[in-house]
């Protein structure tokens, strides 16, 4: 098979992104893997089971709806989606999810942050989608994720929150414009969060309290809580993102692979971890962009807007190469 056209007409990366590349390379070869680069496996339907016995041929209309069908579900190439979940906020569920879509083909990386009390229907009944974590781990999540929004997850990744924590420290900290005032204290957690509005550098510490932040003690701060905090915790990973593709953290690939293999489990193999580790490097940090999934909160529930929702979907999110419809979404009301 010939090579997708947009590997002739990729830009040549500046020397800076090249060195990076190197590093990357060395991180795989530190990793013990053979294969450097491998990109990932796309998910595809469950084949239908052979049939038992012979059965009568299909008729036209059978054909073409089966065509039809097999249409719809034609995957565009090298187009990823990766559920990142943060785990661990000592009550062992992941109140942090957002859906990545890696467009390779078309040099873009956008995320969607999934609010943690989006209704979903779990074992059949209503529950607040992060409950899905809490109750079958990342795989009844990702499964719950893509009844919801018609496309599939094809791989997850969980980052405990002290991974975080350690990322932020081993690039030197993280200049970050805190967007409002902070003045939070829970003493059963132990959790103290004062800071001012305004740019400022943040350690690991600072920076987790940060992105868990969602109101003050007397009530006051975003306004919307939790859609407040997604927003916070999207410009922080965009900040981080910046600052992790720079020539200044080249001799610091030894720490985030220390890092990777001590905070995070996904089912991503080392070899396609640098494969997309390339693919990152040669978009750049400006490739990647975050939102939320429309939404409208209701108590005790957050309700994703259907309409909004698909064309978000259509616009970013979709692997598949026609658009996906209406009833491809699975939206509880």
């Amino acid at each position: 098979m010939s090579e997708p056209h947009h590997r002739q007409r990729r830009r040549q990366l500046p020397r800076g992104r090249l060195l990076l590349l190197a590093v990357f390379l060395a991180a795989a070869v530190f990793a013990g893997y053979h294969c450097l680069f491998r990109a990932p496996e796309q998910k595809q339907p469950d084949p239908e089971p052979l049939p038992q016995e012979e059965v009568p041929a299909l008729s036209p209309e059978e054909e073409a709806a089966a065509e039809a069908l097999r249409s719809h579900m034609e995957r565009k190439p090298d187009f990823y989606t990766i559920l990142l979940s943060g785990v661990d906020d000592h009550n062992g569920g992941s109140d942090t999810n957002i859906l990545v879509a890696v467009d390779a083909a078309n040099d873009a990386i956008y995320g969607a942050s999934i609010p943690r009390d989006t209704k979903a229907i779990i074992n059949g009944k209503a529950h607040k989608i992060n409950y899905a974590y809490n109750s079958g781990g990342v795989g009844l999540l990702a499964d719950t994720v893509s009844e919801q929004l018609g496309i599939p997850v094809d791989y997850t990744v969980q980052v405990d929150l002290r991974g975080f924590e350690a990322l932020v420290n081993a690039i030197g900290g993280v200049t970050f414009n805190v967007p409002v005032n902070m003045d939070y204290d829970d003493p059963y957690q132990d959790l103290h969060i004062h800071f001012s509005k305004g740019t400022q550098k943040l350690n690991g510490a600072d920076a987790l309290k940060v992105v868990r932040f969602r109101h003050n003690n007397d009530g006051t701060g975003y306004g919307s809580e939790d859609i407040g905090r997604m927003q916070t915790q999207q410009a922080f990973l965009k900040a981080v993102a910046k600052q992790v593709l720079t020539v200044s953290n080249l001799g610091k690939v030894d720490d985030f692979v220390k890092i990777f293999q001590s905070y995070v489990e996904t089912d991503l193999t080392v070899g396609n971890l640098a494969w997309l580790g390339k693919e990152a490097i040669a978009m750049g940090a400006d490739a990647i962009a975050f939102s939320t999934l429309p939404n409208a909160w209701k108590s005790p529930y957050i309700y994703l807007d259907q309409e909004a929702t698909l064309a978000l979907i259509n616009e970013h999110l979709n692997p598949y190469v026609e658009d996906r419809v209406p009833e491809d979404l699975n939206i509880p009301s």
